[in-house]
């Protein structure tokens, strides 16, 4: 063999083994791409941060009223021996709130400057046995009314005389400021009609307090508080003034409509359940 066929066999040698090692080459790389494929979907995926949680809406802010009471009215609103705010309206109201869905705080103050506190802002609403009168209505909205009561005089157990008489012959009477009583009882005096002396008092308490020691001869109240005072005493009704019967209801600001829809609503609901019938019995609320 001549040299040159020498090395034209040597070249075509070495020519086939580097083709061989070229072809060698790529299924080793094409099966390494899915076993790095692979890793890399086993992978976690550190670039894909997880989507912050929604925040949970606020919960809706629960609204309290202050409800303004008479400090001394049992059984429908009063300060107990605890110092705590009492009575029928008082558990009506708490029974209200809770079916209605708000809070509810009793405010005891002079019945007197109740429906300025309520017209101030200082109170939300009175409900506190308030006699739901043509005047005041001028003033406040009432919600619908759920108590019917009577002016009446109550006196001491040797009082012999008729309320008539009473009336006219200079006697001593008194009355709570600010009740349907005294405003009527003024009224008989602007007349002229009458001849008595109207002695005026913060609380129908303390006119029980003079009546007992003979400084008043009566006492005019709501016929529902004079049913209460004559518990355990020898107090009487003597009798019953000429005016027509007066109806209970919640007092509101004029402009609070939304609360008096409420409030109407809670009373609808209160007088048609049982709980109704067992308040009265509680309180021993006499039929009207």
């Amino acid at each position: 063999m001549s040299k040159i066929s020498s090395a034209l066999l040597l070249s075509l040698l070495a020519l086939s083994l580097f083709l061989a090692a070229c072809g060698s080459d790529k299924p080793a790389e094409e099966a390494a791409a899915p076993a790095e494929q692979a890793e890399q979907a086993a992978a976690p995926a550190e670039e894909a941060a997880p989507a912050p949680a929604e925040e949970a809406a606020p919960a809706a802010e629960v609204k309290t009223f202050i409800n303004g009471i008479d400090f001394g009215f049992p059984p429908f609103g009063f300060v107990d021996d605890q110092g705590n705010p009492a009575g029928f309206d008082v558990e009506s109201v708490n029974w209200i709130a809770e079916k209605m869905g708000f809070e509810v705080k009793h405010q005891p103050m002079e019945w007197e400057g109740i429906i300025p506190a309520l017209t101030s802002g200082k109170i939300d609403f009175i409900a506190s046995g308030m006699s739901a009168t043509a005047e005041r209505a001028e003033i406040v909205n009432f919600t619908i009314p759920y108590y019917q009561v009577t002016q009446v005089l109550l006196v001491g157990p040797d009082n012999a005389m008729t309320l008539e008489e009473m009336l006219t012959t200079g006697q001593k009477l008194g009355a709570q400021r600010g009740t349907v009583t005294y405003q009527l009882l003024e009224t008989y005096l602007a007349e002229g009609k009458y001849d008595f002396e109207l002695v005026p008092y913060d609380s129908t308490d303390l006119s029980l307090e003079d009546l007992k020691i003979g400084r008043i001869v009566g006492s005019g109240m709501d016929s529902s508080i004079a049913y209460e005072m004559m518990k355990g005493t020898d107090y009487k009704v003597a009798g019953t003034f000429e005016a027509p019967p007066e109806d209970y209801a919640y007092a509101v600001r004029k402009e609070d409509k939304e609360l008096l829809e409420m409030l109407n609503k809670g009373l609808e609901l209160l007088m048609a359940d049982p709980y109704w019938g067992e308040l009265k019995a509680k309180w021993d609320i006499p039929t009207e």
